[in-house]
């Protein structure tokens, strides 16, 4: 970069690599640039890091990122459920209990994520669970529709992403009631067949079994459905989606 192009290297550029490799799963490369490097680390940087760490189980290694997360940034709530989130993966549940005691005690709470479609110039907005929409029972009905061709077609809930602890079939309840799936039965049943059904997640990242749960439905129901999560757009059209699996 320098030698070449002249251009110094700073924490931003660390930061993707740290990223790349870290989605790529060599999270030991990532750690060691991260010791290496000459520049002081921000909260990107970390947060890239412990991202890497919740795609990969890689538990010590997330306590260590969320040290340093939490030492430049002590009163952002999202950095707590990255690490509770984590640990409710890996079935630490007394773990999840002392990080949400934490959040509690230092009065954070993380805003609610929600997502919301608009049809006919008007807004739709819901939340996990939600059963306040108007057209609630018709929605549930095209969910359960919906999962039913699904399952069919090859679809299997991928109960990792609930992060409580339940039973297993409570699990596939949580999933099926993400805010995300509400608005996209809701979108079928609201707009015209084959026209495209655009979502916005707010203070979300679209979760893995969504994502594998809307590129079904691209396919089973033939529309193309465009997801706007908190990091990224996301195209889905017959079966696939635009980031190739890697978000």
């Amino acid at each position: 970069m320098w030698e070449v192009h002249f251009v110094r290297r700073d924490v931003k550029h660390y930061t993707c690599m740290v990223d790349l490799l870290g989605r790529a799963g060599r999270l030991n490369e990532a750690l060691n640039l991260v010791e290496d490097m000459s520049v002081e680390k921000d909260e990107g940087l970390c947060g890239a890091l412990l991202g890497a760490c919740r795609i990969h189980n890689r538990i010590e290694l997330a306590e260590k990122a969320a040290k340093s997360l939490l030492e430049l940034q002590s009163q952002n709530p999202g950095h707590y459920v990255l690490l509770s989130n984590i640990y409710a993966k890996a079935g630490r549940w007394e773990d999840v209990a002392k990080i949400r005691e934490l959040m509690t005690h230092r009065r954070l709470k993380k805003n609610p994520g929600w997502t919301w479609i608009e049809v006919d110039n008007k807004i739709h907005r819901f939340s996990v669970g939600d059963h306040t929409h108007s057209w609630s029972n018709e929605i549930y009905k095209m969910l359960e529709m919906l999962i039913e061709k699904l399952e069919l077609a090859g679809y299997v809930p991928d109960t990792n992403f609930v992060l409580h602890d339940v039973d297993e079939e409570l699990k596939q309840g949580m999933l099926y009631s993400h805010s995300e799936k509400l608005a996209i039965a809701f979108g079928l049943i609201s707009t015209p067949e084959g026209t495209p059904i655009r979502i916005t997640i707010k203070n979300l990242r679209v979760c893995g079994d969504c994502h594998t749960f809307i590129k079904f439905v691209s396919a089973i129901a033939k529309r193309s459905i465009i997801v706007r999560d908190a990091n990224w757009f996301h195209h889905f059209e017959g079966g696939a989606c635009s980031c190739r699996d890697y978000w």
